[in-house]
């Protein structure tokens, strides 16, 4: 089994405008498959460091001695370089989305199509786990984790019904959840709806939105000037994040302006949205909602 088909991967390695003696970060390493293709483009004085919090991932370190694994999240991205004696570098290249062979291995808890214990942890080490969200959160703190992260309408009537059933017995499985919320899964929307719920659920556990701001407010200071921030998001809720951060360096509010009506942010777009081809989505079905944006440090 393949352990990750990388989305974008020309386009995503081609928005870092790599220098082949240049230093480049890939925080979401998974099976490497961005990785390889950065290191094919650095020279022999070019370094490459990538991250991953997932044990799994680290079968995949490459054999190269421009390249450095850290088994980290990335939220400790400014940390870790400088632990490795790295202050700045010319490129970081992330693939927000949950990788191949998270979904495709049952016990995860991460896919939909298997039974399987509530887990959707992306480190194994984190005591957090859908388990605990589902069965200990309570009813308003369900509601907003459905809301916020799922945009799920019926999410008061959800919270409220996994709260009634835990009262009987813990909700332990993927099916019993299904079996809980079955009156919100219309057969003709069923797989849609699943998707939003195990989406609400999986960022909670893995803290996905608040992981997502840290990194990127450490992105202007890590990054040379010139240097190139290469993204790939998954779901309208790191999309906006992304895209505001590139466009005025908050996520929320605006920029104080000068007299003038002009504002200083320490990054700039280039080009605009890149999407996968539809021959990209034939083949590799999970790239279907990918959104690459590409930033230049100013």
């Amino acid at each position: 089994m393949e352990y990750h088909n990388p989305v974008l991967l020309k386009e995503a390695v081609d928005g870092l405008n790599i220098k082949p003696e240049g230093v480049y970060v890939d925080v979401t390493f998974g099976g490497g498959g961005h990785s390889k293709e950065i290191l094919k483009r650095l020279g022999d004085k070019g370094k490459l460091f990538a991250f991953d919090q997932d044990s799994d991932a680290l079968e995949n370190a490459i054999d190269d001695d421009r390249f450095t694994l850290i088994h980290e999240n990335f939220r400790f991205v400014k940390r870790f370089l400088r632990f490795h004696g790295v202050k700045q570098v010319d490129g970081i290249l992330a693939d927000f989305g949950v990788s191949s062979h998270q979904f495709d291995v049952a016990e995860r808890g991460f896919s939909t199509r298997f039974e399987a214990d509530l887990d959707m942890r992306m480190n194994q080490q984190n005591k957090l786990s859908a388990f605990h969200v589902v069965n200990e959160y309570d009813e308003e703190q369900l509601k907003q984790v459905f809301l916020q992260y799922g945009e799920l309408r019926a999410a008061p009537a959800m919270a409220r019904l996994i709260v009634e059933y835990r009262e009987t017995e813990p909700i332990i499985t993927s099916e019993q959840l299904k079996t809980v919320l079955r009156k919100f899964l219309p057969p003709r929307y069923e797989n849609k709806v699943l998707a939003q719920i195990y989406q609400a659920i999986r960022i909670e556990v893995n803290q996905e939105i608040e992981v997502l701001k840290e990194f990127l407010q450490q992105t202007p200071e890590i990054l040379v000037k010139g240097g190139r921030l290469s993204f790939i998001s998954y779901h309208s809720l790191e999309d906006r994040l992304v895209k505001r951060f590139i466009r005025n360096g908050m996520f929320e509010g605006e920029p104080e302006r000068d007299m003038f009506g002009n504002f200083e942010v320490p990054l700039k777009k280039v080009n605009g949205l890149i999407v996968p081809s539809a021959e990209e989505i034939k083949t590799n079905n999970r790239a279907r909602s990918a959104k690459l944006r590409i930033a230049e440090k100013l």
